[in-house]
């Protein structure tokens, strides 16, 4: 182990004296980053950073859950922003222990989780004013929202399934930031009675009965498309199906809550309440 962390010390005093700068591991951090206006200080992104698509131009370096100190230092970061799920764990303390900055940035899914956030992306950068500025524009414009939401008669129930290789159907239960989204939108997570994420079976769907399924493109793919999504024994005799209420959503758009999160959840509402006007984006 010691070895290892002298390895690691070895390769960060080798790299340039001229190196160094941020690297971002989690896609609503970066976009935060993008947002207050520190996009040139990044050297490197992680995998799930995808917007904005010029960001693919910069090294990756790889799934923020699955990461390499290796890979992280041989770029000689100074600064190193990460969300909840990057990792290993040992892969950030081996970074704190090689002399980089790691700051670790709160994703709670809620309006004022994402202020928060914001704050301490900003008061990392430097960009205290910036962050204020970002945070209360974008929670101005949730409130609005949400009043605006407010004058649903109720609330359809939603159920987001999730298809993982050739793995079991996933459906998004308690816990989850899909459902904090679906309630923000205003729906009802039609799994509710589950906690996280579990695989879907028949006669639990039936029970659900969801007014409209939630997707990701990739899941919609891999499903085999619309029509035969709905033609799958959890869903087929659902009221989502009956009436073909399908919505697909990027699922870092979905997933993220960052900056985009009003404009997820104003193509959500639209389809979960067609009869509502919603104020436009702030």
């Amino acid at each position: 182990m010691r070895g290892a962390l002298l390895a690691l010390l070895l390769l960060l005093a080798a790299a340039p004296a001229s190196a160094g700068g941020l690297i971002s591991l989690g896609g609503p951090v970066t976009e935060i980053v993008v947002a207050l206006g520190e996009e040139e200080r990044l050297v490197a992104v992680d995998s799930t950073s995808r917007h904005p698509a010029r960001l693919a131009e910069l090294p990756d370096v790889g799934y923020v859950r699955a990461l390499s100190a290796e890979a992280i230092l041989s770029l000689a970061p100074d600064l190193v922003l990460a969300t909840p799920e990057a990792g290993p764990p040992a892969v950030l303390s081996q970074l704190e222990s090689a002399g980089v900055a790691v700051v670790r940035v709160p994703n709670e899914p809620t309006p004022d989780g994402l202020g928060d956030k914001i704050r301490v992306v900003a008061e990392a950068l430097g960009r205290e004013a910036e962050g204020r500025v970002l945070a209360e524009r974008l929670g101005r414009d949730l409130a609005q929202l949400r009043r605006a939401l407010g004058e649903a008669e109720e609330a359809p129930r939603v159920l987001f399934l999730l298809s993982i290789s050739r793995g079991a159907t996933l459906a998004a239960g308690q816990g989850t930031t899909v459902a904090a989204m679906i309630e923000l939108a205003g729906g009802r997570n039609a799994a509710a009675a589950m906690e996280g994420y579990k695989p879907l079976n028949p006669e639990a769907a039936v029970e659900m009965d969801p007014e409209v399924v939630l997707v990701t493109p990739q899941t919609l793919e891999a499903l085999g498309g619309a029509e035969a999504l709905f033609a799958r024994p959890e869903l087929v005799g659902s009221s989502a199906a009956r009436a073909g209420r399908l919505l697909t959503l990027d699922a870092q758009l979905l997933i993220g809550f960052g900056p985009r999160t009003g404009a997820a959840l104003r193509q959500m509402a639209a389809v979960l309440h067609p009869e509502l006007p919603l104020p436009a984006e702030e």
